[in-house]
């Protein structure tokens, strides 16, 4: 009964491990099946993710940054786009040095904003135009080889950031389809543009 009893307490310690093992094997797949449908090579989309994580890990040993401001990083085809907010112009640069110099990145955009960090449901409201935006290109069914999944999407103060490599034809629609979605006021493009 003793024996049972241990057993079933280890059994108990154990699955949160567990759930750290199911979450990276999902999230494995999901950028195998993520890279499938992207134009980015898979080396790319790894080589991507990579970066974003490094450089999130060296933004977060400046414990000023980290825990009293609110800096977002994204890396798509080595383009490294940096949002959020800061309290100080000096802040902003320190963000931009600290995410700089990784190997693999060919242009950095900062368009951290100077001003008090925005809290919690700020950020939430950003996510729900986000999840509307993704829902909204789905729409887009009529242009030939169209994968809405190619399009990364990052929402920060209402401002819709595009990151993708899509057409010029694709990025206009895209745009179009973006700017009538209920809460967005602005739509900025880094994209990059594929021949037809």
């Amino acid at each position: 009964m003793k024996r049972c009893l241990r057993n079933a307490l280890f059994a108990l310690a154990a699955l949160p491990l567990l759930g750290g093992c199911f979450a990276a094997v999902v999230g494995g797949a999901a950028a195998g099946a993520g890279a499938a449908h992207d134009r980015r090579s898979f080396r790319t989309v790894m080589d991507d993710r990579n970066i974003q994580l490094s450089a999130y890990d060296n933004l977060n040993k400046d414990k000023e940054l980290a825990l009293e401001n609110n800096v977002s990083i994204t890396v798509y085809n080595g383009v490294m786009l940096l949002t959020g907010e800061v309290r100080t112009p000096e802040l902003k640069e320190r963000a931009e040095g600290r995410t700089a110099g990784f190997e693999g990145v060919r242009r950095t955009v900062n368009d951290i904003e100077v001003r008090e960090p925005e809290g919690f449901w700020s950020r939430r409201r950003d996510n729900t135009i986000t999840a509307h935006v993704k829902t909204a290109l789905l729409d887009i069914v009529d242009l030939p080889g169209f994968d809405p999944t190619r399009v990364n999407l990052t929402t920060v103060h209402r401002t819709v950031y595009l990151m993708g490599v899509l057409t010029r034809e694709e990025a206009e629609r895209v745009v179009e389809v973006v700017r009538n979605v209920a809460g967005v006021e602005k739509v900025v493009r880094v994209l990059e543009y594929r021949d037809e």
